[in-house]
């Protein structure tokens, strides 16, 4: 891998990529808040970690359930407005949390039913970043580098932010404090300026003639299908969510916090947000020619979090390997959503982007339902180990995978004597 003169001389930064990258950013720091001032202020009110757990899901669950509508709807609409849209709804919505905690009647069923519709606006907003990004960038791939270093910085930032607020005001003003998040990105979407997007004759056809909700839902489906790499690709990250990410969260936090105390937990959490910001770092100046192999590669990175826990290092060990696993993480983040913005044809992508959130999150809460039994019958440390070698397993198989591993980026110079791709994994031109 070496740095690609061609893309890296081009410019990220835009005054339009600059308001998209501030909404983003912004409403990130508030929804890394949020976990804080769930928990802080349903304690408060008497509830206990259960319900905690409930209001989360109850974004997470319409999120999830949702979101491949959200694409179509993306895709029939304008994706501006219809951010613009989720962000206001989402204003309130934390609006009214804010006064309900400040009043200190506080009801579950509210707070769920809140989390909810956050959940619902959430997967109309998500599936049209992508497209927006890759219309608004001219190097899409720095520009995925660029936002996944401040969605680290995100990471590290919320919760000390959520805490102070909590003690020095109380759980309302950190939801008070949510909402206005989503006021400065509507603002920002508000103030952006979207390039045309010329129409192809499909999407003609769409505007005209308004063919059925589930006809685009089964063209959405037909062209992620198609791309062989794109579906291998959210069919090895199912495996990874149940066997890797989805025990190791709960039970590193439950090891680190017991073994070492919440404060070497807080540490290794920062080293993994600093991995993350290295990882976004590398990929902004890496522009291998194969971007899937290259990520998959440092994805192999990963299991150093969950087997340096399971191994029972010490403190400075574990920090050292969450730092890697996230810089790793981070790279193959970047990696993949910039093959998905470059690969996929503008009229389906917020569709397939949908189905590529959908398929990705499927199965983690898989994961996290047996971290437990399995760390009750085997040993938290032997399910951890068992993580860090399916790590490296996922990592193995995504290279495995002839139309992964060989995926050429979208904006590679052709060269002499190279083989075409397949069909099924050729890119459909682009309107002009």
């Amino acid at each position: 891998m070496k740095p690609g003169k061609e893309a890296g001389a081009r410019p990220v930064w835009s005054r339009d990529f600059a308001l998209f990258f501030v909404a983003r950013a912004v409403a990130q720091l508030g929804d890394t808040m949020l976990p804080v001032a769930l928990a802080a202020g349903l304690l408060q009110h008497g509830y206990g970690a259960g319900a905690v757990g409930l209001a989360l899901a109850s974004t997470s669950a319409a999120f999830a359930g949702l979101i491949i509508f959200g694409g179509v709807i993306a895709d029939r609409f304008s994706t501006r407005r219809l951010m613009i849209g989720a962000d206001l709804v989402r204003l309130c919505t934390q609006s009214l949390a804010a006064a309900l905690f400040f009043s200190g009647h506080v009801v579950l069923w509210q707070i769920c039913a809140i989390g909810f519709v956050n959940g619902v606006a959430g997967a109309v907003f998500q599936p049209g970043v992508p497209g927006t990004v890759r219309r608004l960038a001219t190097d899409v791939q720095g520009a995925n580098g660029t936002m996944r270093i401040a969605e680290a910085v995100a990471q590290l930032a919320g919760p000390a932010c959520a805490g102070v607020l909590v003690g020095f005001a109380s759980p309302g003003g950190v939801f008070t404090a949510h909402a206005t998040t989503y006021a400065v990105s509507a603002l920002c979407l508000l103030l952006l300026r979207l390039p045309a997007q010329t129409r192809s004759p499909g999407e003609a056809r769409t505007a005209r003639g308004a063919r059925a909700f589930r006809a685009d839902l089964v063209e959405g489906w037909r062209e992620f299908r198609a791309r062989t790499w794109l579906w291998g690709v959210i069919a090895v990250w199912c495996v990874y969510m149940i066997t890797v990410w989805g025990p190791t969260v709960p039970l590193v936090a439950t090891e680190v916090v017991q073994q070492h105390g919440p404060r070497s937990y807080g540490l290794i959490n920062s080293a993994l947000g600093a991995g993350t910001v290295v990882g976004g770092l590398l990929a902004l100046r890496l522009r291998p020619r194969r971007m899937l192999r290259a990520g998959a590669t440092g994805l192999f990175a990963f299991a150093g979090f969950p087997v340096t826990v399971g191994a029972g290092l010490g403190v400075p060990a574990m920090a050292a390997g969450a730092a890697v696993a996230g810089a790793g993480m981070a790279f193959w983040s970047v990696m993949w959503a910039t093959s998905v913005q470059t690969q996929v044809p503008a009229d389906v992508l917020n569709r397939i982007h949908a189905y590529d959130v959908a398929g990705s999150l499927a199965m983690m809460p898989v994961g996290q339902a047996i971290a437990g039994p399995a760390a009750a019958t085997l040993g938290a440390g032997h399910v951890l180990l068992a993580a860090g070698g399916m790590s490296l397993v996922v990592a193995g198989a995504l290279l495995a995978v002839r139309s992964i591993r060989d995926l050429v980026r979208a904006d590679a110079p052709a060269t002499a004597g190279s083989t075409p791709a397949p069909a099924d994994e050729r890119v459909r031109p682009e309107p002009h």
